[in-house]
């Protein structure tokens, strides 16, 4: 019977996965946009950010405490990751700001971490029994399925941001490869025409003005 709820206390672990605040939102033109967290004195926090597609794929990112202290602050970052520890409790502003661009949007991701994650099990008031024993090598072996399963994650985010970004630049340079194209094309069309109308020109009779003598 415990082996059995061990086995089900396994499953349910594993399919039990912890996401952190996560958010991706388009950022307009000429515009800011901030975002608040309330977070306990103490509690290491983690934010990182990226920026997916517009213009030069930078912006502007400003952490703010609750007492006004600017905790991080930088101009047309493209991606970044901050960490820090809070020194008091209350409500943390974040922003990113896009005002310096005048015709290009944004579309930004963040990541956003608060505190560090609970140990799956709980390691106090254990018994030095076999079925203890048992328990807790399961238990090990369960935490580090884990921790894989979440770098696993981790990495699967940063692989989808750099596939989106790749994906959007491509799409942008093969709408501009073909509208130069096209501009060839028509350039080139004139420029022929416009060659057959002057070589026509010089085999074209002229017409001569003037009465005709007659003998």
């Amino acid at each position: 019977m415990e082996r059995l709820l061990a086995a089900c206390s396994l499953i349910f672990v594993l399919i039990s996965v912890v996401f952190g605040t996560e958010l991706t939102f388009e950022l307009p033109d000429s515009e800011k946009q901030c975002f608040f967290e309330q977070i306990e004195k103490g509690v290491q926090s983690t934010i990182e950010f990226q920026v997916i597609t517009g213009g030069q794929y930078d912006v502007d990112m400003e952490l703010t405490a609750p007492n006004g202290q600017t905790l991080y602050k930088d101009v047309k970052k493209q991606y970044d990751s901050f960490t820090w520890t809070p020194d008091q409790t209350g409500v943390y502003k974040f922003c990113f700001s896009n005002e310096f661009s005048t015709f290009s949007h944004k579309v930004v991701y963040f990541d956003f971490q608060v505190g560090e994650e609970k140990p799956l099990f709980d390691q106090e008031n254990k018994q030095a029994t076999a079925m203890t024993m048992e328990r807790t090598m399961m238990e090990s072996a369960t935490e580090d399925i884990h921790s894989s399963l979440n770098d696993v994650i981790d990495s699967q985010t940063h692989f989808k941001l750099r596939e989106a970004t790749g994906r959007i630049f491509a799409e942008d340079l093969h709408a501009r490869v073909n509208y130069w194209s096209i501009g060839e094309t028509l350039i080139i069309l004139m420029i022929g025409l416009g060659q057959v109308f002057i070589l026509r020109s010089f085999f074209t009779d002229k017409k001569t003005s003037g009465m005709p003598i007659h003998s």
